[in-house]
Parts: structure tokens; sequence; C-alpha cells
């Protein structure tokens, strides 16, 4: 009862307030950063994620998250812990050892490792160190002051490039035959699933790709009841069932694990996906 009330006076909100919600959702809805939204902004925020949960308009919460990356990632890292420290050295260093061991045994040399959703770049650099066999490193994000930061930050770090844009339309217009694309704790799950089966094949077309996802899968997230992407947690962003999207376009798995207990809401899904 108190939830539908929360959610009902967040609508009336909206409709009585239509320039604070335009203005709400042109910086980002996604979640509050810094505690920057009000009681009243913070009920606005959920009833928009809901109403457009609610008319099934994926494509809407996409833009929501978008906007929000775009607009206020750069604030969102700049207050954020270290991620290579917190998540990724103690969580995703198994997948990336299992892909030596790939690349070691495969005759393809791959030249390019590309980052979508690169935040800070502090991943991306560590991984550049070791992949020494790697010649270039690109990390992508919408934020273009996020981008300004890291090219400045890196620039002495030559092998490092940083390119503000969406991941794929940057991968679809630059892509080449042997690469490797990764994400790390959470970026396609902003995605819909119509996006991500056009990403995944825009690379089906090249040859000897390798994607690595280190995505979040929603802890009540039943794939076997309901195969498609779908919504789950605070965010309204998007729990994508990975293994069948691989495989749907020509990708075969040679890495899946689950990391656990980093969230309430969700595990990590780890996936390594090659497309020869």
């Amino acid at each position: 009862m108190k939830r539908q009330l929360k959610e009902l006076t967040g609508a009336i909100l909206v409709q009585l307030q239509c320039k604070k919600a335009e203005s709400i959702i042109k910086k980002g809805i996604s979640f509050n950063v810094g505690n920057e939204l009000n009681f009243n902004e913070r009920l606005m925020r959920a009833a928009l994620l809901k109403q457009a949960e609610k008319n099934e308009d994926f494509n809407l919460l996409a833009n929501y998250h978008k906007n929000f990356w775009k607009h206020t990632g750069r604030k969102y890292f700049s207050e954020k812990g270290s991620v290579l420290n917190d998540f990724f050295l103690p969580h995703c260093l198994p997948v990336f050892q299992s892909l030596k061991k790939l690349l070691e045994g495969n005759p393809e040399k791959y030249h390019t490792m590309i980052e979508i959703g690169t935040g800070n770049g502090e991943v991306l650099e560590y991984l550049s160190r070791q992949f020494p066999q790697i010649e270039k490193f690109v990390g992508i994000d919408l934020s273009t002051d996020q981008i300004e930061f890291n090219t400045k930050k890196y620039q002495q770090y030559h092998k490092l490039n940083f390119e503000a844009a969406d991941g794929a339309e940057w991968i679809r217009k630059n892509g080449t035959d042997n690469i490797i694309v990764f994400t790390s704790g959470g970026v396609l799950e902003y995605f819909t699933q119509q996006q991500l089966n056009r990403l995944f094949r825009s690379l089906k077309y090249l040859k000897n790709t390798i994607f690595i996802a280190i995505e979040p899968i929603g802890v009540d997230v039943d794939f076997t009841k309901n195969p498609n992407s779908q919504p789950y947690g605070t965010e309204r962003s998007f729990s994508h069932n990975y293994t069948q999207l691989f495989e749907d376009t020509g990708f075969s798995l040679w890495y899946q694990s689950v990391i656990e207990g980093v969230q309430k809401e969700a595990d990590f899904g780890v996936f390594g996906a090659i497309n020869l």
C-alpha cells in the first residue's frame, strides 16, 4: 500500500511539475548520485521509470539511462571509489587469465582491445599492462567530460585512446577483424535486447572477434520462464539472457561463471564469447 501511494504521488508530481520532470529526464534518472535529487524528485524519478516499464517502452527506458551516463557520468565516477580495486581485481581476473591462454593457443593476432563504458579508464589501463602483445586499447564512454578527463590523465600512455561515443555505434563504424571487446561491471544492462542483438550481429560479420561481458543478472529473473531481457532492480535497467543472445548471433562461449553477493538485486554473470 505504501509503495502504491508513493508511485501515485510521483505520477501526480510529474503531471503537476512538467518542467521539473523534463529537467530530471534530461540529466538522466538511472539513480541518485550524491543525493542530488530531493524526496519529491526521487518520487518523480521512480514514477517515470515505472510508467515506461508498464508501457513496455523499453527504448524510453534505455534513453533515460543513456541521458544519465552522458550528462552525469563524470559526476558519478568522480564520487565513486576505485572500480579497479573494489570490483575488478577481486572478482574479474579469472576470465582475463583464461583470455591469455586462449590468445596463446590462437594463431590470429588480436591487435585492439575495446572497452564499452570505460568510465575513468583505470580498468583499461590495467589491462594494457597485462596484454603487452595488443597494440591499441580504446575506451569508449558517453560522457564527453569523462573522456576529456581520461585523455589528459593517460596522455603518457601511448597505447590508450579514448572516444566520446555510443559504444555500439562506434564499433559498427570502426570495428575490424581481430578485435577484443569487453564490458566490466554493468554496461550492456543499459541496452535494450534489440540494441544488444544489433551490436552482436554487427560483430558477427567480422572475423575473429572476442567479447567479454561482465554484467548484472537480476536475482529475481528466471530465464527458464521468460527467455527475453527484463527490467530489474531500482534502476529498471535490463537483465539479459547473454548465453542465448551470444549463441543466437553466432558466438561460441569459451568462458562462463557467476559472481555472487556483490549486489542485493543482482549477481554478475561473466561471459567470454568468440566468433571465428
